[in-house]
């Protein structure tokens, strides 16, 4: 998976990428990650990349020229033009699916904005994708970026050490995940259930649905009701 990030501020990314799992994914090559300054593809004499928005209104818009010529720049020489995914709070919210689907992709591109936002003629002309990451607003797209790099990391293969981890996380069935305990079996007064210390893994298996049921129950109704029906 090649990620290529449109940006303004590339160390960002990258500081955050160069961590962790994604270093060591990065490392293995089982992910790639390019970035792109925007600021490197503006005309204006003194870098400049944004401007007064037509019309009037508060604050600066960022021009189609630089965010259009980057991503000419990254895709000139590709028989197959990557999804561009632009990261907006005026979108459908990333989810496990969408994570999903994005991860059998060889290759993306994320247009993280700033200011108030970019021209919508560049955005008609390269964006296929619009993702939010919530009903908020950020300061700029590399956050939101940056958590949907991770999310979809995750689904590539060789990514995690434990192949089943990415297939047993919340989402994955539409139910949140089951609680998990470790060693010591004894803390603070509190013990591991008994049945996770029984080896007996039919019974094990059934008592984590049964939690998996019971917390979506209790903490994301939402989810609940899409899983087992609005009269449950």
């Amino acid at each position: 998976m090649i990620f290529n990030v449109m940006t303004l501020f590339p160390e960002m990314i990258e500081d955050a990428m160069n961590t962790s799992i994604m270093k060591r994914a990065m490392e293995g090559e089982y992910i790639e990650l390019k970035t792109f300054n925007i600021r490197d593809y503006t005309l204006d004499k003194h870098n400049k990349v944004d401007d007064y928005p037509y019309g009037g209104g508060a604050g600066m818009l960022m021009q189609a020229q630089p965010v259009y010529d980057c991503y000419k720049a990254i895709t000139e020489n590709k028989d197959k033009k990557p999804r561009v995914i632009f990261v907006t709070p005026q979108a459908k919210v990333f989810d496990q699916a969408k994570a999903q689907e994005l991860a059998k992709e060889d290759e993306l591109i994320f247009l993280c904005g700033h200011y108030e936002g970019i021209d919508e003629r560049v955005l008609e002309e390269i964006v296929t994708d619009n993702i939010s990451i919530g009903d908020y607003v950020l300061t700029g797209g590399e956050l939101p970026a940056l958590v949907m790099m991770d999310a979809i990391s995750r689904l590539v293969p060789g990514v995690l050490n434990n192949e089943d981890s990415s297939v047993t996380e919340s989402f994955d069935d539409g139910l949140l995940e089951y609680p998990q305990y470790t060693r010591p079996e004894v803390w603070n007064d509190k013990k591991v259930p008994d049945v996770l210390l029984s080896g007996h893994h039919k019974n094990i298996e059934k008592w984590r649905y049964e939690q998996s049921v019971l917390r979506t129950k209790e903490r994301r109704e939402d989810l609940y009701k899409a899983k087992f029906g609005e009269n449950i």
